[in-house]
């Protein structure tokens, strides 16, 4: 029988699914990186979250894999430059989270836009400062989003209600205006964005990417949104650009650097918990209760058509 082995949190629905196709499924998420090289060359699939990457290491012991599974939307840890020498295949399930991390989004903007984080805390010190805490309107703004993919797509599917102009711009995409946005040079939406939301895969390419000279482009202050990777922004450009006044605020889901302790060993991390137009959250913008079955519900529709 076909075996599948899931070392990290998948929703059931992922399990039930296999089995019911014919795959034998040992559901282990508490098993370790050493375990899992171990075991896994009886396995022909293997799903996983973001437990740890799968690496040349884990390929070299997966004699009989012939797919990865990935809960949840980037594929970037996944060695695919090696599953595609081995004709492994990969599936992942953008389709699963992507309203998790639009309304995320479009909550971050909203507090950063009306200065809840601050204000909140502010009135929790016994202040009570209207006019420090006056806010913008997103209505009539002009929002850039980079990457239109299933993320950009729900965050501008979101906004559509805000009746504000939304731009796009994919490098690796044409044709794409619909009724949530319209498609855009990038040299537009450096000149006109109001916000600017990313939206793109972490690659050789995008690693880093958004930095000081980045920012300089950029025409008119903005309210800054990273709900994509981390590693894609280098966050003391952030903080930079934060104090030059390019950036009025900033949203960010994901950081280069993650957890503890390695985020608090950053040397721009101090900086960053203390300035009071960042508001952060843990990687979450795609992890809600109801994107945790819907993720493996998608995984499970791409593992019925997969060719093993």
């Amino acid at each position: 029988m076909k075996k599948i082995l899931i070392v990290d949190d998948l929703h059931p629905a992922f399990k039930e699914q296999a089995i019911a196709m014919g795959y034998e499924v040992d559901d282990e998420p508490q098993i370790t990186r050493q375990e899992t090289l171990e075991k896994i060359k009886d396995y022909v699939g293997i799903a996983v979250r973001t437990k740890f990457r799968i690496d040349a290491d884990i390929f070299a012991a997966a004699l009989n894999l012939k797919f990865v599974a990935r809960a949840g939307a980037g594929l970037d840890n996944i060695d695919d430059r090696i599953a595609s020498t081995r004709n492994i295949q990969l599936i992942n399930a953008p389709e699963g989270n992507r309203d998790a991390v639009g309304e995320h989004a479009t909550g971050l903007l909203l507090s950063l836009m009306n200065n809840f984080r601050q204000a909140d805390l502010e009135i929790r010190n016994g202040v009570w400062n209207r006019e420090g805490n006056r806010g913008y309107e997103l209505k009539g703004k002009k929002v850039g989003i980079i990457g239109y993919g299933f993320m950009g797509q729900s965050f501008a599917k979101k906004l559509a209600g805000f009746e504000v102009d939304v731009m796009a711009y994919d490098k690796y995409k044409t044709g794409f205006s619909d009724a949530f946005a319209r498609e855009v040079s990038m040299e537009e939406i450096v000149k006109h964005s109001d916000v600017l939301s990313l939206h793109i895969p972490l690659t050789a390419e995008t690693k880093q990417m958004i930095d000081d000279e980045y920012f300089y482009h950029f025409k008119k202050p903005i309210f800054f949104i990273n709900t994509a990777r981390g590693e894609i922004v280098n966050t003391k450009a952030v903080m930079n650009n934060i104090k030059l006044g390019k950036i009025l605020g900033a949203g960010l889901d994901v950081l280069e650097i993650e957890k503890f302790p390695a985020l608090n060993e950053q040397s721009w991390y101090a900086e960053l918990k203390a300035n009071n137009k960042v508001i952060l959250t843990p990687h979450v913008g795609g992890w809600t209760f109801d994107s945790y079955r819907k993720i493996s519900e998608v995984l499970a529709d791409k593992l019925r058509v997969l060719d093993i």
